[in-house]
């Protein structure tokens, strides 16, 4: 017997900027994301890689969802494009940009695939970020907007919705390093600014789109550090649970916790470092009532940290196993690290991305083999079910990604796909994973 419930929503996950193309097509404005990659001077992508044309799913999204339904996925976890539905970002509707996404969803629930949508996936419109971006709070009224039309166009289909994906990145990495689009440096005490917009945008999204449509879900796709035990006891696991919260631990921007108790919680945790701390004498009390707490969380997992019953890390040891572009190989961490995010939040959990980039490519035979990636997602579905029979509430699992697809600043340097994707052709070539994922659906995991 399945450990996993029977109405439980097995499916993959892509982006719109890592997989569309088409960045000028139709009346789409252009994007912090076109802008960076663009700004070849600057050698912020490797290869001097763009997403200009990427998998060309903007084009060949029928192809796409017909791949998707000869492997049995259930769910297509995608984003849209703010500029190629609003191209100034709060002006007028782009129609073009609008119906292309209405058609997606139409395709996939026209082949038995539920769409899950992402309303903002890091690429904002040039025009808003020309403003100040995310450092300027009238985002937050352009995002309610933006929401509320999507919503219109999408209601009776669409019944769940992330507002962001991974605000810790969107912030730490565009605002803070500098390593993302737009490619700034700022202040930490700004950081935490935008994370504050990003938490007011969530929720007047939040409220536009039950507005809309009362019944839709509403989410937000998460990410940070997560902690596993050393042993699985008591003592143990309350220490791996204590690390995942504790922002004094790391860097304090990539964790959970820096969004998503804002927008649970009203407050930022005690550990919160000095610089959130002088931002937030900054705050206006009333914002925090602004905060709508969302209807389930989505949990992005790769990998994460070892700690003893101290709560110290423990030492990975040599030629601890890597994946294609040198991350941990760590399944422990989907045992318990969603665990840990149920039971901080009491709410119900998605894995919205999980997944491993290999070296892929086409072997002699015309077939792309990647056992890597099969024993990956084996290994880490097993620990997921270990979650599920110990109770955790979970209705789904997004696996990441579909397609091989633009990996941003890493360009198309990395392959995370279980369909590989040639991009001097634009052939699509299921791997062998994409076989085996399509027999862990058709079984609802029981083969694993």
């Amino acid at each position: 017997m399945s450990r996993f419930p029977k109405d439980f929503l097995w499916g993959v996950a892509c982006a719109s900027y890592q997989c569309e193309g088409g960045w000028d097509a139709d009346g789409k404005g252009p994007n912090i994301w076109d802008d960076f990659c663009h700004d070849r001077a600057g050698g912020h992508i490797k290869n001097g890689d763009t997403g200009d044309v990427a998998c060309d799913s903007y084009h060949r999204f029928r192809e796409d969802v017909a791949l998707m339904k000869a492997h049995n996925i259930q769910a297509y976890r995608f984003s849209v494009s703010w500029a190629r539905v609003i191209p100034d970002g709060d002006g007028a509707v782009n129609e073009a940009g609008l119906k292309f996404y209405s058609d997606l969803v139409d395709e996939l629930l026209a082949n038995g695939i539920e769409p899950l949508v992402t309303l903002y996936h890091w690429d904002l419109p040039s025009a808003l970020q020309d403003k100040g971006g995310w450092v300027n709070r009238d985002i937050v009224e352009a995002f309610g907007r933006y929401a509320g039309i999507l919503v219109e166009r999408f209601k009776g289909r669409v019944k769940t919705y992330m507002t962001l994906n991974e605000p810790q990145c969107a912030a730490r990495l565009g605002y803070g390093m500098g390593e993302h689009a737009p490619g700034l440096k700022l202040s930490e005490e700004k950081v935490a600014q935008v994370f504050h917009h990003l938490c007011l945008a969530h929720s007047a999204a939040y409220r536009a789109i039950k507005a809309a449509d009362p019944a839709a879900q509403v989410g937000v796709a998460s990410c940070g550090d997560l902690y596993y035990p050393q042993n699985d006891t008591p003592a143990c696991r309350e220490a791996a649970y204590r690390a995942c919260f504790d922002l004094s631990r790391a860097d304090w921007a990539f964790t959970f916790n820096i969004f998503l108790d804002s927008v649970c919680f009203g407050k930022y945790d005690d550990t919160a470092p000095a610089c959130v701390k002088r931002f937030a004498a900054t705050v206006d009390p009333g914002d925090w009532a602004l905060m709508e707490k969302p209807d389930f969380i989505g949990v992005n997992v790769y990998n994460g940290h070892e700690v003893d019953e101290t709560g110290a890390n423990v030492d990975r040891y040599p030629g601890f196993p890597l994946t294609g572009c040198k991350w941990p190989v760590t399944p422990e961490v989907m045992r318990y690290g969603p665990a840990s995010i149920a039971r901080r939040y009491g709410l119900p959990i998605y894995i919205t991305e999980n997944g491993q980039s290999c070296n892929d490519r086409i072997h002699l035979d015309g077939q792309v083999h990647d056992p890597e990636r099969i024993d990956f997602l084996h290994r880490y579905l097993l620990e997921l079910s270990k979650a599920v029979e110990e109770g955790l509430d979970l209705r789904g699992y997004m696996q990441w990604s579909f397609l091989d697809n633009f990996e941003w600043s890493q360009g198309y340097g990395e392959r995370f796909g279980i369909v590989y994707v040639d991009y001097r052709t634009g052939e699509r070539i299921p791997k062998d994973s994409a076989k085996w994922y399509a027999h862990v659906i058709e079984t609802n995991g029981e083969c694993l």
